[in-house]
């Protein structure tokens, strides 16, 4: 089992990679609080679990398809009471990816069909200013593919305007680009 580590002065979980069942995330202090949580006024523990919830819907059907290996984070790895959501990112194959064979497999798991990183899929949400893909206006969480070799960028820019390289776009404040932790989530446990 791996713990999670305290938060940073700087409010984000330590650089590093994080292996966690689904379990043992519910079970962290990025679900339950940093110490002097416990009184909910300050940490939205329920919200919080919602997001792992719905983040595992999407995460057992990677499963399902084959896709092993997936990272989340996003403000989620961050001491904020109530993050917007939760951002990740899965390895896979180019070819699958390509043909559209990955995402018509997951479409067919999936009851809401959200399954898409077209560009022309995104809609609007009131109150924020980008565009989201469909599997956050249902689940709250995006998760986007990522084929090794292929240095790709992410679509987030750093404090200097510049592009960043996906995934590592992911181990990094978005507010000043500082490092931070990413949880890789692990198969068994209990859910």
């Amino acid at each position: 089992m791996t713990s999670v580590p305290p938060f940073t002065a700087e409010g984000l979980l330590p650089a590093g990679d994080y292996e966690l069942s689904f379990a043992e995330l519910r079970a962290s202090a990025l679900v339950e609080g940093p110490p002097g949580a416990e009184d909910g006024v300050n940490w939205d523990a329920a919200w919080r679990r919602r997001l792992v919830d719905n983040l595992e819907v999407l995460v057992k059907q990677l499963w399902s398809v084959g896709i092993r290996d997936v990272f989340a984070d996003g403000s989620f790895a961050e001491d904020k009471s109530h993050p917007n959501d939760i951002d990740g990112y899965f390895v896979c194959d180019l070819a699958r990816l390509r043909t559209g064979q990955l995402e018509r497999e997951l479409n067919l798991l999936d009851p809401h069909k959200v399954w898409t990183w077209d560009p022309a899929s995104r809609r609007p949400f009131r109150g924020y200013p980008k565009r989201q893909l469909p599997m956050w206006h249902v689940y709250r969480v995006e998760l986007y593919p990522h084929v090794p070799g292929v240095g790709a960028l992410s679509g987030i820019r750093d404090r200097h305007g510049h592009e960043l390289e996906f995934p590592s776009a992911f181990r990094q404040s978005r507010r000043d680009g500082t490092p931070r932790g990413i949880i890789k989530l692990r198969q068994g446990g209990q859910s």
